[in-house]
C-alpha cells in the first residue's frame, strides 16, 4: 500500500516554531490534553506546537509553571520530555475573500486544500483485500484558510489623503456571483489613508496603507474573542425560512437566536438544510460539530448540488462550512462553534444577514465535558463541568443585529439556530434546558411526529418563540396575521384537548362543533403544518400563500361550525369532499394561492349551505 505523504505547500497557518519562541517540556500526557513546563511567557489561550510533528494545542490552565494544553489532533506518539513551543498567539482564523464557499475544520485548516494536497486517487483495492484507502490528515498538517495565489480585482472606495476609522469601506472585489466582498478598515485602526492600489491582488498584498501601514484584504481574528460593533439593535424583523410551521407559528428574529431539539431520526439536519437554502440570509455558515461522518458527508456533498435561490448559483457560493466529525479530536470540536461565530461575525460586520447552523451543540458539550474530565474538574449534573451555561450563553450571546462599526452606518446580523441532540430525545438534559434559558425560539422536535411521517416533526404543544415580531407581519404581509396565527394555535390546543377525550370515549361521543374542531385541527396538521422538502413547489412557501392557505382553513372551520350549529348532520359536514382540495394548496402557484384560496373558501360555503337547505 502507498503512503500518502504532505506535498510542499505554503507556510502553516499558524506560526511556525523557531528559536525565539518560548519553548518548553512536555511532562504529561493524558488523551486530548497535555502538560508543558518550562514556557515562562505563557498566557490563557495561547496556541502551542508539541512534539516533532508540532501538533497545534490550545492552553487552557496555568498552574505554577506547569500549562496545560488541549490539542487540536491526535496525541499517539507524544512523549514525556517532547519539544513544546508557544507561539504567544491566540487560536485565530484567517478572513477575507475566498471565505465563502470553503470547508474548514473546526480550527480553521482548509479540508479541500488539504484533500487535494494528500492526493485523491485510491491506495489499494480489491486486489489486496477490498475496499479502497481513504485519504486522512497527516499529523500537523496545516494550509493557510485562504489561497495565497488567487487574485482579486480590488476596486477602492477611498481616495489619499482621506481620514477613515475602523470598520471604513477601503474598496470592493468580486468573491463569488452576485457579491462583492468589502475589504475593511481592521478593528482598532484609524487614520489617513497614505496610498491605494487598485487591480488584482492576492489577499496578502497591500491594497491601501494607512499611516503608512500596509492593510492587505487578510484579516486574523482570535475565535473567542468577539468582533466590535458600533451598537446593539433591538430584533424587530423575522428571519424568514419559508417553512410554514416556524414563520406562521413560531418565527425566530434576524439577529435572534433559536434551538432545535430532538431525538435520533426526527429530522434536525434536513430542518436545518432546509433553512441554509431558503432562509433570506445573505450568508450561510454550517457548523458540523461532532456528528457522524456519513452524516456530514450527506450535507458535504448536497450543499453544491443545491441551487441558490437568489442567484440560481450553487448554495455553496454564499456557504462557509465547518466541518468537524465526531473521530477528530474533542478539542477541535470545542473550538469548531467559535471559529464558525467568528466567520460568521466577518460577514455581519460587511453589513451581510447571516445564519448560523450548529450541528449539534450537545457533542459540542460532551467535548467540554471531556476535556473536564482529563482536568480533573469536579463536575456538575451528568458529568458536565459547572462552566458549561456560562460558556453556552458566550455563543448565544454573540448572535444579534447590529449597527457595524463604520461610518456608513452599515447594518448586519446574526441569528444563530442551534441543533441540541438530547440522548434518548430527553428534554431535561443540561445542554437542552441550558439552551432554553438562552435561545428565544424553541423548535421542538417529536419523534412521535416523524414516525408518522409528519414533517417538519416541530411539535407545537411544546414549541414557543419569545419574540414580539407579530408587527412587522402585520405591516409587511396583512393586518389579520397575528389574528390568524393565535386562531391557529388556540385550535390545536384544543385538539389537543379533545384527543384525550376520544382515545377514552370515542369521537362520537363529542358535540357537533367539538368534532367540527377534530377536522379542523387534522386540515392544520395534515394540509398546514406538514411540508415536503423534496417538493419543488412545497419546499418554500412565501409568506403571502401562508396567510392564504390559513385564512382558507380558518374559513372552512367557520362554515363547517355554522352549519352544524344550523342542524345540518356533522357527518355531512366533516366528510365534505371539498374540504378534501384544501391538501392542493402545497401544490399552489405563490402568485395564485390568494385568488385560489378565495374560490376555494366560498365553494365550500356554498356546498355548505346547500346541505344545510337539503337537511329533512
Amino acid at each position: 500500500m502507498s503512503t500518502l505523504v504532505m506535498p510542499p505547500g505554503p507556510a502553516r497557518t499558524l506560526p511556525v516554531a523557531d528559536g525565539s519562541r518560548d519553548r518548553g517540556t512536555i511532562v504529561r500526557v493524558a488523551g486530548s490534553v497535555v502538560g508543558v513546563r518550562g514556557l515562562r511567557r505563557a498566557r490563557l489561550y495561547d496556541v502551542v506546537l508539541l512534539g516533532p510533528d508540532e501538533l497545534s494545542g490550545e492552553i487552557i490552565r496555568l498552574t505554577g509553571d506547569v500549562a496545560v494544553a488541549q490539542v487540536y489532533e491526535p496525541t499517539n506518539g507524544l512523549r514525556a520530555g517532547d519539544l513544546a513551543v508557544a507561539t504567544g498567539e491566540p487560536l485565530s482564523v484567517e478572513l477575507g475573500p475566498g471565505l465563502l464557499g470553503s470547508i474548514v475544520d473546526g480550527t480553521g485548516r482548509p479540508l479541500t486544500a488539504l484533500a487535494s494536497g494528500l492526493g485523491d486517487s485510491p491506495a489499494g483495492g480489491p486486489a489486496d483485500g477490498g475496499g479502497w484507502a481513504q485519504p486522512f490528515l497527516l499529523r500537523g498538517a496545516s494550509l493557510p484558510a485562504l489561497d495565497r495565489h488567487r487574485r482579486f480585482e480590488f476596486t477602492p472606495r477611498v481616495a489619499a489623503g482621506q481620514e477613515v476609522a475602523a470598520g471604513d469601506v477601503l474598496g470592493v472585489v468580486a468573491e463569488v456571483r452576485g457579491q462583492d466582498h468589502a475589504v475593511l478598515v481592521p478593528p482598532g485602526m484609524a487614520g489617513t489613508v497614505t496610498g491605494v492600489r487598485p487591480g488584482p491582488a492576492t489577499v496578502t498584498g497591500a491594497v491601501a496603507e494607512i499611516n503608512g501601514q500596509p492593510v492587505p484584504m487578510l484579516q486574523r481574528w482570535p475565535v473567542r474573542q468577539p468582533r466590535p460593533v458600533a451598537r446593539r439593535l433591538d430584533a424587530t424583523r423575522p428571519l424568514i425560512t419559508g417553512q410554514r410551521v416556524i414563520d406562521t407559528l413560531f418565527p425566530v428574529a434576524r439577529g435572534g437566536t433559536a434551538a432545535i431539539p430532538g431525538g435520533f431520526g426526527t429530522g434536525k439536519t434536513v430542518l436545518e438544510q432546509q433553512i441554509a437554502k431558503w432562509a433570506d440570509a445573505d450568508v450561510v455558515v454550517y457548523v458540523g460539530c461532532g456528528e457522524r461522518g456519513n452524516e456530514l458527508t450527506e450535507v458535504l456533498e448536497e450543499f453544491p448540488r443545491l441551487t441558490d435561490p437568489a442567484t440560481g448559483g450553487s448554495l455553496m457560493d454564499r456557504t462557509v462550512i465547518v466541518a468537524n466529525t465526531s473521530n477528530m479530536s474533542v478539542a477541535a470540536r470545542e473550538a469548531s462553534i467559535y471559529t464558525g461565530i467568528t466567520v460568521a461575525e466577518y460577514y455581519r460586520d460587511q453589513g451581510r444577514h447571516v445564519a448560523l447552523l450548529t450541528d449539534s451543540t450537545s457533542r459540542w458539550g460532551e467535548a467540554l465535558r471531556e476535556i473536564s474530565s482529563r482536568l480533573e474538574e469536579m463536575p456538575a449534573e451528568e458529568g458536565y463541568p459547572a462552566y458549561l451555561a456560562s460558556r453556552l450563553a458566550g455563543f448565544y450571546e454573540r448572535a444579534g443585529a447590529v449597527v457595524c462599526q463604520g461610518r456608513d452606518q452599515r447594518r448586519g446580523s446574526v441569528t444563530i439556530v442551534g441543533a441540541v441532540s438530547p440522548p434518548g430525545g430527553d428534554f431535561s438534559e443540561p445542554i437542552t434546558q441550558h439552551t432554553l434559558r438562552m435561545a428565544g425560539t424553541f423548535w421542538a422536535l417529536d419523534r412521535d411526529l416523524a414516525r408518522a411521517r409528519h414533517f417538519p416533526a416541530v411539535d407545537w404543544r411544546r414549541s414557543y418563540t419569545l419574540y414580539r415580531l407579530s408587527g412587522w407581519f402585520s405591516r409587511e404581509v396583512a393586518a389579520s396575521w397575528p389574528e390568524q396565527r393565535d386562531w391557529a394555535l388556540d385550535l390545536l390546543q384544543q385538539e389537543t384537548s379533545l384527543l384525550e377525550i376520544v382515545q377514552l370515549l370515542g369521537a362520537d361521543t363529542l358535540p357537533a362543533p367539538q368534532q367540527v374542531v377534530l377536522r379542523t385541527g387534522q386540515l392544520l396538521r395534515e394540509d398546514f403544518l406538514q411540508q415536503s422538502s423534496f417538493d419543488e413547489t412545497d419546499a418554500y412557501c412565501p409568506l403571502e400563500k401562508q396567510h392564504a392557505v390559513l385564512s382558507l382553513i380558518r374559513a372552512a372551520h367557520e362554515a363547517m361550525t355554522a352549519a352544524v350549529t344550523a342542524g345540518t348532520p356533522v357527518a355531512a359536514v366533516t366528510g365534505l369532499p371539498l374540504l378534501g382540495e384544501i391538501a392542493q394548496a402545497r401544490g399552489w402557484p405563490p402568485g395564485e394561492a390568494a385568488e385560489r384560496a378565495s374560490r376555494l373558501s366560498r365553494d365550500i360555503a356554498g356546498r355548505l349551505a346547500a346541505l344545510e337547505g337539503e337537511k329533512p
